[in-house]
């Protein structure tokens, strides 16, 4: 196992009780057994298996929601810095990413395999109820001085929580947005960011075979005639074949994690990720200094969703 790196390192705080370093310690212990049992192939893959049924139908409107998400979690910190830190604090307890049944499985996971709570297969108590009703976590939780303090470090646990499945989520909409660039370059031989911009290729591909088949004089003469006066696409047809691509990339959005687990967790990504989720638990827990876990890989998918928006704009115009 190689050396931890810096960040890697515990958090070093005067007032943290024994209890914590051993429940924090365990926890990370349990790092490199987690990744393993859980992001590689048979494990991903048994995971997502509960990503069939509602999921499906969850995964288009969660990605509609995503760029409202990213909105608020840019604006909280700039409210803070304007002074405005009750309503900073408002909007970052603000979860807009839907939670979809492999969210929560990785949240239940992380609770019991990492944190080493025990948890009865099949609960529904959302996961800061479970925190704070976790006997192991009791002599820690008694330490923060009130019930209101002990219920706040609890929420902000499983707000931590949370980013972290939210962060997968983000992984798996980059990896169907590398899908799509790979089937643009395939079929079409161009560029294609996202579904959005391949939606009007494959309109134009649709109206053109169409128009084709439909040709008076055969489908040969058909491609000749067609092949010197383009048909024009419908803006209808364009639309429609956005709506549909935008569903279809959402169901496979559901099931992108089986490709990006394990290739992330052979590079070291899920360790990484774990380690600062565990540095901002164990803070939020024994009132150290705050050391929020940062997810920027919603950004990096919402960078994604403009150069897809942009590149289907710009072949429309043109």
């Amino acid at each position: 196992m190689r050396d931890p790196k810096p960040m890697d390192q515990p958090v070093q705080t005067a007032a943290a009780p024994p209890e914590a370093a051993q429940v924090f310690d365990a926890a990370r212990a349990r790092i490199d057994g987690f990744v393993r049992a859980n992001f590689g192939w048979r494990g991903t893959i048994g995971l997502h298996r509960r990503a069939f049924g509602w999921d499906l139908l969850r995964a288009p409107f969660g990605v509609m929601l995503a760029p409202l998400h990213v909105l608020i979690r840019l604006a909280a910190p700039l409210l803070r810095r304007l002074g405005a830190r009750g309503l900073a604090a408002w909007l970052d307890r603000r979860q807009l990413v839907l939670k979809t049944a492999v969210a929560r499985e990785i949240e239940l996971r992380i609770a019991a395999g990492l944190i080493g709570v025990a948890v009865v297969p099949g609960d529904r108590r959302p996961i800061a109820r479970i925190i704070a009703g976790a006997p192991e976590l009791r002599d820690l939780l008694r330490r923060a001085g009130s019930p209101d303090e002990a219920d706040a470090r609890t929420r902000r646990v499983a707000d931590a929580i949370a980013a972290y499945s939210g962060t997968r989520s983000a992984v798996a909409e980059i990896t169907t947005a590398l899908i799509a660039l790979v089937l643009g370059a395939v079929l079409f031989r161009a560029a294609t960011p996202g579904m959005v911009s391949m939606a009007p290729r494959l309109a134009d591909s649709w109206t053109r075979d169409t128009a084709i088949s439909a040709f008076p004089l055969g489908s040969g003469l058909g491609r000749m005639w067609y092949g010197i006066f383009p048909v024009d696409t419908p803006v209808g047809a364009v639309v429609a074949m956005v709506i549909l691509l935008i569903f279809a990339a959402s169901a496979l959005t559901a099931f992108a994690g089986v490709l990006a687990d394990p290739p992330q967790a052979w590079a070291g990504v899920h360790r990484r990720r774990l380690q600062r989720l565990i540095d901002t638990i164990e803070a939020d827990l024994t009132g150290a200094p705050p050391r929020p876990f940062a997810a920027r890989e919603h950004y990096y998918a919402r960078m994604a969703d403009v150069v897809d928006i942009g590149s289907a704009l710009a072949r429309l115009f043109r």
